[in-house]
């Protein structure tokens, strides 16, 4: 379930970040998939750095699943633009 939202988020970030920032827009299609690796990639450091070493040693408790989706899809969110800024910078200095 955290990888599918952080996939979601992350395709959603790159597409509104690729509409603020033009120069770097890569297209629908492009956008997306630098999207969804930028999600894959949180929802990767999330798995890395969860709940567990956070002090949760079963796991978060009860109230704080949902804060963990919410963390996940901003996370997802924030790692697809990143990607998409970073595929977008590369392709406009190989087209120069």
């Amino acid at each position: 379930m955290e990888l599918l939202i952080s996939l979601i988020a992350g395709a959603i970030g790159a597409n509104v970040a690729a509409g603020l920032l033009k120069n770097l827009n890569l297209g629908l299609l492009g956008n997306s998939l630098a999207g969804v690796v930028g999600g894959g990639l949180g929802a990767r450091i999330m798995s890395v750095f969860g709940p567990d070493d956070f002090g949760f040693a079963n796991g978060a408790p009860s109230g704080l699943e949902s804060g963990l989706l919410i963390g996940q899809a901003i996370l997802g969110c924030v790692c697809g633009v990143l990607v998409m800024v970073l595929v977008g910078l590369v392709k406009n200095r190989l087209t120069r």
